[in-house]
């Protein structure tokens, strides 16, 4: 990828939303802006082999800045606060995921709505705030579900996502 000598309306979006976030580094920064642009700029599966390939860090990089905490809900919160109109509802959305092995963390029987069955797989779910007015959706957050209790039921581990952030 070829570095831009003008920065893009996402990257000048991104900035000033980064700016306004707390506890962040000019290295974390700098990370993220390069990885918003990488984003839309490469088609395909994302993984570290292709963010190295087309972007402008070796795959160690990405590896490692992912393991690293960022607050996404932060950054998604202002993102809809610019955009979203104040008449706006939350919607919640479990969506399925077709995996199989044994050696991925969270894989176990969920409800595929397109199979109409359970199925072995992992399941992602998703937040987003929609704009009634302006008849959209922004995503707020993505949680892999991964059931802890085994008392605990589906229901209530979405509620607790729902709950605790």
């Amino acid at each position: 990828m070829r570095s831009m000598t003008c920065p893009t309306k996402i990257e000048t979006l991104a900035a000033s939303i980064l700016r306004q976030l707390p506890q962040k580094k000019v290295w974390q920064t700098n990370f993220l802006l390069h990885l918003f642009v990488l984003w839309m700029s490469i088609r395909g599966r994302y993984n570290f082999a292709h963010l190295a390939r087309y972007g402008k860090y070796v795959e160690s990089t990405y590896r490692n800045n992912f393991a690293k905490n960022f607050d996404f809900l932060a950054f998604n919160q202002q993102l809809a606060s610019r955009y979203i109109s104040t008449d706006c509802i939350l919607a919640f959305d479990p969506s399925f995921l077709a995996k199989n092995g044994k050696c991925t963390d969270g894989v176990g029987q969920f409800w595929s709505g397109c199979v109409g069955e359970v199925k072995s797989g992992l399941e992602m779910s998703g937040v987003a705030v929609v704009d009634l007015r302006d008849k959209t959706a922004l995503h707020l957050l993505a949680i892999q579900t991964v059931l802890k209790e085994d008392d605990e039921t589906l229901l209530e581990y979405y509620a607790s996502i729902i709950v605790n952030r």
